[in-house]
């Protein structure tokens, strides 16, 4: 029966199938992986060799015989790819027992599709090297086989005799197993090509993991440190009972509060939030603390403490951040307490008496804004059962499924109509309406409380 050129394109065409389910399952072993990293050593060698010579042999009998005896097939694929993906010794060894059994195959064109079969492989691994290491793609190894394979046929027609038997061969093979091994490398390439950008995006996401952890861990312990900042515990002080809270919407936030020993019978409590979040707000809310403790300890007035931290905060932002920021003196004998607002929201007094509900107003601007700052100072007196409440302005701006505030006027409500719990209790039942108020939203800004209450 006639073999025709169409018949070799087919026949030749389903082999390649086989290459593929060959190209995935010796992509996928160890040994192919550690070659990937280029980590060389005997037994990936050995193993690659053999694979792709093996495969070599498979291209000689799974071709097609022809009339003279000559053979269609894809042979010279193996080492092809071999020396591609694993240099000059890999492609040379896989070359040779493919070329070396396809001189004992026979043929008069046996000596010329041996050495091809064999330069195939030593090609490869040139280019491997020309590349250093790095993969030519799919364009690249298609246009190689294209180039081998026309190499091939020339070999043939300057080797193999009778010359004229040889030209007749060419003629009927050279177009199938041209096309026929392009095809297979072009399907090997692809299975590779994905397979190294699988490998790529492992590695991009597992680093970007490792950053991830590193940097959640990081800020955990920021957070913690930052948590360290605030005072453990309120002190305790005769006549009086204090208790706070805070509750950073991020690892770290810009609020915080603070119970400062201006002198042996006065304490100065702050509490303050600091423009915007994150890292940024925690940095500059550590400074702000500092300066403020500093500069409040001692007998110096309310409003000429403040002043003074103010300029040195301006002194040290460079980044444009400010803090808003409520202090006051309390003088637990003469039960009065001694306060200047820096643009905070103004925390409100529930006098026991029955008198109602006084905000603490004074004019002032935030701290950072701007030097020798203007702070008006003013005095409370204290009585029995008076309750001061502090906060920011996490805990009324926080807002439910319906975008609705939590608001001020929640926050006196349950005030007052929890106004005979200790200080600690009522701190932990405002904390917890906040959270049924919010009815899961997430937390988008700081959190921080004061009460103080006269026994």
């Amino acid at each position: 029966m006639e073999v025709t050129i169409g018949d070799l394109g087919l026949d030749l065409v389903e082999k390649i199938c086989v290459v593929v389910l060959f190209a995935y399952i010796v992509t996928r072993t160890r040994y192919f992986a550690q070659v990937l990293d280029r980590q060389f050593d005997v037994r990936n060698r050995v193993f690659l060799i053999l694979v792709f010579g093996g495969f070599s042999i498979y291209g000689t009998y799974s071709g097609v015989e022809l009339p003279s005896g000559a053979i269609a097939n894809i042979r010279d694929l193996g080492p092809m790819i071999a020396g591609l993906v694993g240099g000059p010794i890999v492609g040379l060894g896989a070359g040779l027992v493919g070329g070396i059994h396809r001189y004992f195959v026979g043929g008069f064109t046996a000596v010329p599709c041996a050495l091809a079969t064999v330069i195939a492989g030593l090609a490869g691994g040139v280019i491997y090297k020309w590349r250093k290491g790095e993969f030519v793609g799919i364009p690249g190894a298609v246009l190689f086989a294209f180039l081998m394979e026309s190499f091939h046929m020339g070999l043939a027609l300057l080797i193999a005799r009778p010359f004229s038997a040889a030209l007749e061969v060419v003629k009927l093979v050279s177009l199938p197993m041209i096309l026929a091994n392009m095809i297979g490398i072009a399907i090997f390439a692809l299975v590779l090509t994905n397979l190294i950008k699988e490998r790529r995006t492992a590695t991009e996401r597992d680093k970007y993991r490792r950053e991830l952890e590193r940097r959640t861990y990081e800020m955990e312990i920021a957070g913690g440190i930052q948590q360290s900042f605030l005072p453990e515990s309120p002190p305790r002080i005769e006549g009086v009972e204090l208790a706070a809270l805070n509750v950073p919407a991020k690892e770290v936030g810009g609020d915080f509060y603070d119970f400062i020993p201006v002198s042996q019978d006065k304490w100065g409590l702050v509490i303050a939030d600091v423009s915007g979040k994150g890292v940024p707000a925690a940095l500059f809310m550590a400074l702000s603390r500092t300066l403020v403790r500093a500069n409040t300890v001692g007998n110096l007035t309310a409003a000429q403490a403040i002043r003074r931290a103010n300029d040195l905060i301006v002194e040290d932002d460079r980044v444009n951040m400010f803090v808003t920021l409520f202090y006051s003196v309390l003088d637990p004998a003469g039960r009065t307490l001694t306060y200047v607002n820096a643009g905070h929201n103004p925390p409100f007094m529930l006098r026991r008496d029955g008198r109602g509900i006084a905000l603490l107003e004074a004019k002032g601007i935030a701290l950072g804004v701007m030097p020798d700052i203007g702070l008006e100072e003013r005095e409370i007196s204290l009585r029995e059962g008076d309750m001061v409440v502090l906060y920011t302005d996490g805990v009324t701006e926080a807002i439910n499924n319906k975008e609705q505030q939590f608001g001020k006027e929640r926050l006196i409500s349950i005030a007052e109509k929890n106004c005979n719990l200790p200080a600690s209790e009522l701190v932990k039942r405002i904390q917890q309406e906040i959270t049924e108020f919010s009815q899961g939203q997430p937390q988008f800004d700081d959190l921080t409380l004061m009460i103080l209450k006269v026994a």
